[in-house]
């Protein structure tokens, strides 16, 4: 199976200077993972991936997930990612794309909504309405992604379930792969221009 899909991944990193995953595809298996990874660049931001093709869709959440119905968070469509980055952790080298911090947020299984099979996935995905069921640490029940205005800009919503809640899933900061939380913050650098004037 081609790997052309991961065609700007590969194009937008150096693999002799970042830790990152090569490009290849995932082995098929029985159910599809999903993975939100905390991230941060030069932007705090969560990305959100689902497993289709060998593959991860890819979605970049700048607030974060929400279990509140009522909060559709804005998600950016990107690159699809390797399979293998399901499991990074660690930190891509200043210089390069996405330079900062990353662990593994949430991560475990999904299906799709409707009909459980990769073909409604895909017809789900081309027609910008996508409704999956999470099975996450954090993550549990029904989600959409639906995109709006541009090809990349789209929606991230909680079904209104029995998990949805008012709490701010955001706050259990930890990795549920290695427990560890990102360091503080990198001070902002000074702007030498302003500071003279």
């Amino acid at each position: 199976m081609p790997i052309r899909s991961l065609s700007r991944y590969r194009r937008k990193r150096n693999f002799a200077s970042t830790p990152e995953p090569k490009p290849a595809l995932g082995k098929r298996r029985s159910s599809l993972a999903f993975v939100v990874q905390k991230h941060r660049a030069s932007h705090l931001h969560y990305d959100f991936r689902l497993e289709l093709d060998g593959v991860l869709k890819s979605w970049a959440v700048p607030k974060g997930p929400s279990l509140d119905p009522r909060q559709k968070r804005l998600a950016i469509r990107v690159e699809d990612h390797p399979w293998d980055y399901r499991n990074f952790e660690g930190t891509i080298p200043e210089g390069n794309y996405g330079a900062g911090d990353v662990i593994v947020w949430d991560r475990g299984t999904y299906r799709c909504a409707e009909a459980d099979s990769q073909a409604a996935l895909r017809r789900q995905l081309r027609n910008g309405s996508l409704k999956i069921v999470l099975r996450g640490h954090k993550l549990r029940g029904g989600f959409a992604l639906v995109r709006f205005g541009t090809p990349r800009r789209w929606l991230l919503i909680k079904a209104n379930d029995q998990y949805a809640t008012l709490r701010d899933v955001t706050l259990d900061d930890c990795s549920v792969k290695s427990h560890r939380r990102l360091p503080d913050s990198k001070p902002e650098k000074v702007d030498r221009k302003r500071r003279r004037t």
